[in-house]
């Protein structure tokens, strides 16, 4: 299948995100979410807590050039960003049955979100929706196994994201909370330790 150019204006700068964007600041709660992934399955985000943080990619439109490309350029590392410390959703406006079909397209094995209806309601909650145009920015997210906002950036429509980046916020970002949980849990264990000398 051709994927059809993003010909679509590109409508906002690239900016970091933060609060003037009505998007949840970094080291607060993130809005939780339930959709649908392409196979009519719901997908909580607060399902994930206390087990793998959650890497969150919204784009605009399947079937166009740039979402394409960076959705398989996720797919083709899939392991890098869907593994025991990681989970990957992606999301669009686009419904489920139009999700089904792209993922079956491109070969996507990761889910991809439905938040159609209430049209846009998630890409809202999360300050990347695009009132002109009715679809999501090109924002990103990582949230951390307690729920809380780690990381993010926005680009515009007509930018594609750097999946170097996900790998470099997922090393600074999940590796090392990870690294700093093992390290208190082994603090722990060895604080209730007790030597007997016979």
């Amino acid at each position: 299948m051709t994927d059809l150019p993003d010909s679509r204006p590109d409508v906002s700068p690239d900016v970091r995100l933060g609060p003037a964007l009505g998007a949840p600041a970094i080291g607060t709660a993130a809005p939780d979410f339930e959709l649908l992934d392409q196979h009519g399955t719901p997908v909580r985000l607060s399902s994930f807590r206390g087990h793998r943080a959650v890497l969150g990619v919204f784009f605009p439109w399947a079937f166009s050039g740039i979402c394409g490309g960076e959705l398989r350029a996720l797919r083709d590392d899939l392991t890098s960003f869907q593994n025991d410390q990681v989970a990957l959703v992606t999301i669009s406006v686009d419904s489920i049955f139009t999700q089904r079909t792209f993922a079956d397209a491109e070969g996507f094995e990761f889910p991809l979100l439905a938040d159609s209806w209430p049209h846009g309601e998630i890409a809202r909650r999360y300050g990347v929706f695009d009132e002109t145009t009715g679809v999501a920015l090109r924002g990103s997210f990582i949230v951390d196994t307690d729920g809380i906002l780690r990381w993010s950036v926005v680009h515009s429509l007509g930018k594609a994201r750097d999946i170097q980046l996900y790998r470099e916020a997922i090393a600074s970002t999940v590796t090392r909370s990870t690294s700093s949980a093992e390290i208190d849990a082994g603090a722990d264990a060895g604080a209730g330790a007790t030597t007997s000398v016979g």
